[in-house]
Parts: structure tokens; C-alpha cells; sequence
């Protein structure tokens, strides 16, 4: 009896390990398959599904999405035809260069010629290529490049002095984009009247200098004049919206040829929280802004000594040739005197993202490289006020004053008529003129909500201080005793001589029996109340850890005139 009952429970638990084991295998087999559909959905997935899984945020910073198209075919063919390129390509580079060598030169030298130019055996490479879908007629291509080649170019340069020196350009390293357009389209073979190409972006050139025989450096200077020359020449001759424009078809293309297209009007408010770069003390900050890189074209503001928070209110104009794809950067150094300055961060803005004929107020972030985005350090952070006028939008674009006068900058503000002259009518010699933006400011402060506390009671004592910054009129509103989101509602007048070279500030104070405590602040420009006449916002108060302010400001133009 006890053999069959141990048999039918030996084979009860054989047949559950057999129902085990196939049903582990079969569960096994499922996850297989599972992943194996998993790996091919993967395998099918292209650029825009991965996009679309994960934002660029999750991405490490060396995952680059290309839309470029290899070319290898290109660079295995250039690599057999370079030595002829090479000959036919060194004299008609010398022919055009040197011309525009003379026209950058520095003025310590007399001369500067080429005495020998070869490009040298290697042959640049091509790393990609891509289609620009940009809404105009024709055709536009993109031709990355890179080159690190072994060039001979001997530069013969004679200096005022009547020194003669052989300076050798060597280790010459290149990237970056070329553009190719394609325009117009016509029913004539080859299908286009003219090529234009330009250097659509310089993401590298570097190269150094050296005096056959002798050292550079027994010249001061001369090594950065002559770095500056070539760098100017390339930026100004080539870079983009520079274009060269070669006739295929006979025609007039002079609508391909770079014109402006608009102004940008630029206000640099101030910066917050800047880095310190200095052991003693604190940095020295000014600010260098440009949307192309050409000396003349570049703009510096004032250095404002030992501090971190600075404070500029300065305008500058820029022209602009192409919105869709120039850029305006800002880049903010501490001044060291007699040594060369440090770069404390920079930024810059697509002047795309801006919305013609409107001024937008806004916060930029400061990055250690322009290339490299994703910088968490916090370097700190720059005002700006941007106004874009497109050529032609001058007579829409209406004084909020008065009907008579348009506004065709930032700066400059109001004109007379479109150009901003008058013909004085015994027939004399056309006068400028400008408005002065002159009113009066009414500001209203309302309250203040979520103060940091200033006591050890969690309390504070707050009251308000008001200054107009040209003038340093000032006004304070009442104390309000323990609280740390006071009511005033208490309006002030200020007399504005020029609106907007102009700025408010507003100063939040801890009253104490013996003293005060500082709580926070916020500047503001009076160039958003100037537009739209009254406006009721909430700032937020910086220098606290927490806080804003609650106010009403109100314009009553009185605008006067005068001759310049």
C-alpha cells in the first residue's frame, strides 16, 4: 500500500515539474520574443521618433543629431585632383587676397605682399553636406569643411621703420560651414543665373605666426596686429551674410548683393550675480556686444568698478542684413588694467525669436563657451531691451504720443517725418531733429508679498525707497511694522527729463531703531511704461531670497524738441 501511495505522489510532482518547466520555457520564450520585437522597433526608429521619446535635455552633451550627408565620394576624388587645385587655385588666391590684405593691414606697416602661397598636400575634407529649406527661389546647400593642412605662406612685410620681415603662416587649422545658393531659377541650361557662396559659420581657425630667421616678438605688437588683420579680412570678405556672387547666366543680380534689411536697437540694463574673477575685491564688469565680429562694428559699454551687479543703461545700434539668421552676442569681462581682460560669461540671442516693431525685455543667461550650452555653473545673468526694425515698417510703427512723429529707434526715439528731418521753409538747409522724451512718472506701490524675514522674530519693518537714477530724485513710502507683505498703496511723482536714457529704482528696507537693513531691489527701465502709456505688474526683488513688489506705473508725455 505504502509503494502506490509513494508512486502516485512521485508521479503527482514529476508531472508538476514537467508543467513547471514547459511553462517556464514557454514564459522564456515570450520574453524573447518580446525583446527581439523591441530591438527591430528600435532598428526602425529614426531621428524624429527618438526626439519625440526624449527630450534634449536627457541627452549627454555628445549626442549631436546631423542632418549632413556624408561625402566620402567627394573626398576620395579631391584627394587625386589636389595637386592640380593646388596650382591653378595658389595664384588666383593671391591674386584677390592680397588686394584685401592692403585693405586691413595695420598701420605700423608700409607693406604686406605675398612672396610665396602654396596649399600645400593635404587635401581639406568634406564632412557633410545638407539642403536648406529656407522659402526663397532657388536652390541652398551647406558644405561643412574641415582642414588641417601644411600650406607654405610667406607674408613679405615691410614696417614704416624700414624693417623688412618674412613671416611664415603655418599650422593652419580650419572648420566650418560653407553655403552655396543657387539662384535665380530660370528655363536655361544650367537652370540658375548665379552662384553666391559665403562662410556660413567659422567654428575654428587657428594658426600660428612666425618670422623666418628671427622672432616676431622683437616688434611689439606686430604678432596680434597681423592675427586681427587676417581675422578681420576673413570675417569681412567671406563670413556670411558677406557673399560672393559669380555670374553664370548674363543678367543683373544686384538683388543677391548684401544690403540692410533693418536696425536692431539694443538696451544693456544691467547684469546680477556676475562671478567674481578677482582675489581682492570684486571684478570690474563691462560688456562687449556685436552681432558681426568686425572692430568697427563692435560696441563696448563703460567699466563700472568693484561690482557685481552692475548697473549700464547704455544703447547701441547695430545694422542687420540677414534677421533670419544673424545673431546679436554679448560677452561680459572683469577689466585688469594693463593685462588683457577675463571673460567672465557670455550669451547671445537669434534675433529671429524677436517680433518686429515690438521691444522685449529680457534675462540671458551667461555660458563660458558659445558652443557649449549646457553650462551649469551659474556665471550669472544680463538685462537686455531689444527693439527690430525692418527697413520700410518705419511709418507704421506709431509714436504713442502723438501722430506727427514716428519711432524709428530705441535710442534716438522720436523724429520728425520718416527721416527724421525738417525743411525749414525759407528754403534753408534741412534740420535734424529729436525729441526729448520728457514727462511725468507716476508710480504707484501697491504692496509687497513673501519679504524675507529681517529680525530674529520672523518679522520685518518694510518700507520702500524710490529713485530716478539720472536725477537721484528720491521718495520712501511709509513703514509698515511687522510684516512681510505690506500694504501702501502710495503714489509718487517724478518729473523725467529723458525718459529713455532714464531708470527707476526701487529699494525694499528693514526699519530698525538703529539702523536699516537692506531687503532687496528692482530696477526697471521706463521704456515699457513710455510705450504703452500705464501698465500693473509684479517684479520680483533681487539680491532676496524671496519677495516681489506689486506696482502701477503711469506716463504723462510732455514730449519737447530740439535741433541736432
Amino acid at each position: 500500500m505504502g509503494f502506490v501511495v509513494g508512486l502516485v505522489i512521485g508521479l503527482i510532482f514529476g508531472l508538476g515539474l514537467i508543467v513547471a518547466f514547459v511553462r517556464s520555457e514557454n514564459a522564456r520564450s515570450k520574453q524573447r520574443s518580446d525583446l527581439a520585437t523591441t530591438i527591430a522597433a528600435f532598428a526602425r526608429m529614426k531621428v524624429e521618433d527618438s526626439r519625440k521619446l526624449l527630450s534634449p535635455e536627457y541627452y549627454p552633451s555628445w549626442v549631436v543629431f546631423s542632418q549632413l550627408q556624408k561625402l566620402t565620394w567627394l573626398n576620395l576624388h579631391l584627394e587625386k585632383i589636389w595637386p592640380y587645385v593646388n596650382e591653378a587655385a595658389s595664384e588666383l588666391i593671391k591674386a584677390n587676397v592680397e588686394p584685401m590684405l592692403e585693405q586691413y593691414k595695420p598701420v605700423i606697416l608700409a607693406s604686406l605682399t605675398f612672396s610665396k602661397l602654396t596649399l600645400g598636400t593635404v587635401a581639406p575634407q568634406f564632412t557633410g553636406v545638407s539642403i536648406i529649406e529656407d522659402g526663397t527661389e532657388g536652390i541652398t546647400m551647406e558644405l561643412e569643411m574641415q582642414w588641417d593642412g601644411n600650406p607654405s605662406i610667406i607674408l613679405d612685410i615691410k614696417t614704416y621703420l624700414g624693417v623688412a620681415l618674412p613671416v611664415q603662416v603655418k599650422d593652419i587649422g580650419f572648420t566650418g560651414v560653407f553655403r552655396l545658393m543657387f539662384r535665380p531659377l530660370v528655363d536655361e541650361l544650367p537652370c540658375f543665373g548665379a552662384v553666391c557662396f559665403s562662410l556660413r559659420k567659422k567654428k575654428k581657425l587657428d594658426f600660428k605666426l612666425k618670422v623666418i630667421g628671427g622672432d616676431i616678438s622683437t616688434i611689439p605688437g606686430l604678432s596680434d596686429a597681423i592675427e586681427s588683420m587676417i581675422r578681420d579680412a576673413v570675417e569681412d570678405s567671406i563670413t556670411w551674410p558677406v557673399r560672393k556672387i559669380i555670374p553664370i547666366l548674363p543678367g543683373d543680380y544686384s538683388d543677391l548683393e548684401l544690403k540692410p534689411v533693418g536696425i536692431l536697437e539694443v538696451k544693456l540694463v544691467q547684469a546680477k550675480e556676475l562671478t567674481n574673477k578677482d582675489m581682492i575685491g570684486k571684478s570690474d564688469p563691462y560688456a562687449v556686444l556685436y552681432v558681426r565680429p568686425l572692430r568697427d562694428r563692435m560696441k563696448k559699454s563703460r567699466t563700472i568698478n568693484n561690482q557685481l551687479n552692475p548697473v549700464w543703461n547704455e544703447h547701441f545700434e547695430f545694422v542687420i542684413e540677414d534677421a533670419s539668421t544673424q545673431h546679436l552676442v554679448i560677452k561680459i569681462y572683469d577689466d585688469e588694467g594693463v593685462q588683457s581682460s577675463e571673460l567672465i560669461g557670455c550669451a547671445q540671442l537669434q534675433l529671429s525669436d524677436l517680433e518686429p516693431g515690438k521691444v522685449k525685455d529680457m534675462w540671458l543667461k551667461l555660458v563660458k563657451d558659445l558652443e557649449i550650452q549646457r553650462d551649469n555653473k551659474n556665471r550669472g545673468q544680463v538685462q537686455l531691451e531689444l527693439l527690430y526694425i525692418p527697413n520700410g515698417m518705419e511709418n507704421g510703427f506709431t509714436n504713442p504720443f502723438t501722430q506727427k512723429f514716428s519711432m524709428t529707434s530705441l535710442e534716438k526715439v522720436l523724429k520728425s517725418g520718416t527721416e527724421g528731418k525738417e525743411v525749414v521753409e525759407n528754403g534753408g538747409e534741412a534740420k535734424r531733429r529729436e525729441v526729448i522724451v520728457r514727462g511725468v512718472l507716476s508710480v504707484t506701490v501697491i504692496s509687497a508679498e513673501d519679504l524675507t524675514p529681517g529680525d530674529l522674530m520672523g518679522k520685518a519693518d518694510p518700507y520702500v525707497v524710490l529713485i530716478l537714477k539720472k536725477t537721484e530724485s528720491k521718495n520712501k513710502t511709509r513703514v509698515v511694522n511687522d510684516s512681510l507683505n505690506p500694504v501702501w498703496n502710495q503714489t509718487f511723482d517724478f518729473v523725467v527729463e529723458d525718459g529713455l536714457h532714464d531708470m527707476l529704482i526701487l529699494e525694499v528696507w528693514d526699519h530698525d531703531t538703529f539702523g536699516k537693513d537692506y531687503m532687496g531691489r528692482c530696477i526697471l527701465t521706463l521704456t515699457r511704461v513710455i510705450l504703452e502709456g500705464e501698465y500693473k505688474d509684479t517684479f520680483p526683488l533681487d539680491g532676496a531670497k524671496t519677495g516681489t513688489l506689486n506696482l502701477n506705473l503711469k506716463w504723462n508725455p510732455q514730449p519737447i524738441y530740439r535741433d541736432s
